[in-house]
């Protein structure tokens, strides 16, 4: 190499040196630093202060926020301090931002982020920005970082301060704070990160449904069974636990898809005010260990947990890891008896189901089937989706006849197929077009129809098409 490639080389690097390794803003070459103004603020330099870094799950952050916030109240105000430097800033640490030996960072806007907090309610929060704030006197400052996963970057809290015992006592409240201020406690969640409701990290917050007992039809007796052992526990926590019983429990339900177990789920959640519910289903269901977890610090709460049969032997997302339900059974297991959480868990194929939890006695303490309706049952039913309409007794009180072997889910299907039929029609629902649309349902064009619904084509009710005509 020539001595003028040399001297080139030189400049290069020189360059890179003074202009790339230091990413200041214009408001940073002249204006101040943001490690001048937290030294200012602590009163010692800041070069030589250790920095404790604290990572926080991606669907706490919210909670984070919220617990600074009340933290720099208690102490009498704080600032928020945004940091200049662009995506430079997602590189380095805080202690680095402070006084890195490459680079010196201005001040600039505060990042924002906007986090659900509720289904219909949301938080402006710090997403990238120093708080400097005091805590029972002492100074203290910290950077709080949202996750940036494209530049490697978890959410986060880095915290400064002259004094370590005043860091690990603060950490220890703002961890208090946040349990006890958190945004999940009492809400209706699930795992299912769909882009179209508001979700924090994968948790989606979801309405909390209202059914009331009325809606649910169900054999005499088996609501309130199910409702005590799920909601009347956590009602009376107090007496049990002081007379040394515990207070997880488990409940199965079980029986032919389509008679009513999600219905009837979904009225314990509606009467479970003030819990925090976990819904959990279908592939979400690997996340078990989490909606444990987190069940435990936001009780009373409960899991639930629809179709475990068909993840009986799927595995989690690392191929060496056990089925899916024996992770549940785990997860349950893992609680301690004192924990005010209810596990919920339906199935359509208990036979599956009995030979694990068999095999670890004492998760489910309740098992109670939901079966095909009867004809009382089903009369029940054929009212409950007729109640708005204006039907006779007798066409309601005749389809209840003429179906059985169906499923709820067929009851409400004949009705709702029943307006369709007047609405083609030009006309409000009327006798005819429910004995039109059953006789529809019944046929056997629609067989596959009726093994959707859960309701298989018996016998009986092929003949009974046959045997009623309309009136």
């Amino acid at each position: 190499m020539d001595d003028d490639t040399l001297d080139l080389a030189r400049l290069v690097r020189r360059y890179l040196e003074e202009v790339v390794h230091s990413p200041l803003t214009e408001a940073g070459r002249g204006g101040p630093q943001i490690g001048d103004v937290v030294a200012e603020h602590l009163g010692v330099a800041v070069a030589d202060l250790p920095v404790v870094r604290e990572e926080v799950p991606d669907h706490q952050f919210v909670d984070l926020d919220i617990a600074l916030t009340l933290l720099a109240e208690r102490g009498g105000g704080e600032r928020v301090i945004g940091i200049g430097g662009g995506d430079q800033r997602a590189h380095h640490s805080f202690s680095d931002l402070l006084s890195g030996p490459w680079t010196r960072f201005g001040l600039g806007a505060v990042d924002r982020v906007n986090l659900p907090t509720g289904p219909d309610t949301s938080r402006r929060a710090v997403g990238f920005g120093v708080r400097v704030l005091r805590f029972g006197g002492t100074p203290v400052a910290l950077l709080q970082r949202a996750a940036q996963r494209q530049f490697g970057q978890p959410s986060c809290l880095e915290v400064v301060c002259p004094d370590e015992a005043v860091v690990a006592a603060f950490i220890t409240e703002v961890r208090r704070l946040m349990l006890e201020h958190s945004v999940l406690r009492g809400q209706v969640l699930s795992f299912s990160g769909s882009p179209y409701e508001p979700h924090n990290a994968g948790i989606t917050f979801l309405h909390r449904p209202q059914v009331a007992a009325q809606d649910v039809v169900l054999p005499p007796g088996a609501l309130d069974r199910i409702a005590r052992h799920v909601v009347g526990v956590g009602a009376h926590a107090a007496r049990l636990s002081g007379a040394g019983q515990h207070l997880k429990r488990g409940v199965l339900l079980y029986g032919p898809p389509g008679t009513g177990k999600t219905l009837t789920v979904r009225h314990l959640v509606a009467r479970a005010q003030g819990s925090t519910v976990v819904l959990l289903a279908g592939e979400s269901l690997a996340h078990v260990t989490t909606a444990a977890h987190l069940a435990r610090a936001m009780q009373p709460a409960v899991v639930v947990l629809e179709d475990c049969d068909l993840v009986a032997e799927d595995r989690g997302f690392d191929p060496g890891q056990r089925p899916l339900l024996f992770q549940l059974l785990d997860a349950m297991d893992g609680l301690d008896g004192d924990a005010d959480v209810a596990f919920l868990l339906t199935t359509n194929r208990a036979d599956l189901l009995e030979r694990a939890l068999a095999q670890r006695p004492g998760r489910v303490d309740l098992a109670v089937q939901v079966p095909l309706p009867d004809r009382a049952a089903r009369s029940a039913l054929f009212r409950l989706y007729a109640r708005d309409l204006p039907l006779s007794e007798a066409v309601l009180e005749e389809a209840a006849d003429r179906t059985e072997g169906v499923t709820a889910s067929f009851a409400r299907e004949l009705l709702r197929r029943a307006v369709l039929v007047g609405a083609e029609a030009g006309h409000d629902v009327t006798d005819d077009d429910v004995r039109s649309a059953l006789a529809e349902l019944l046929s056997d064009a629609e067989e596959l129809t009726r093994s959707l619904l859960g309701s298989p084509a018996t016998s009986r009710a092929q003949a009974a098409v046959g045997r009623a005509s309309p009136a």
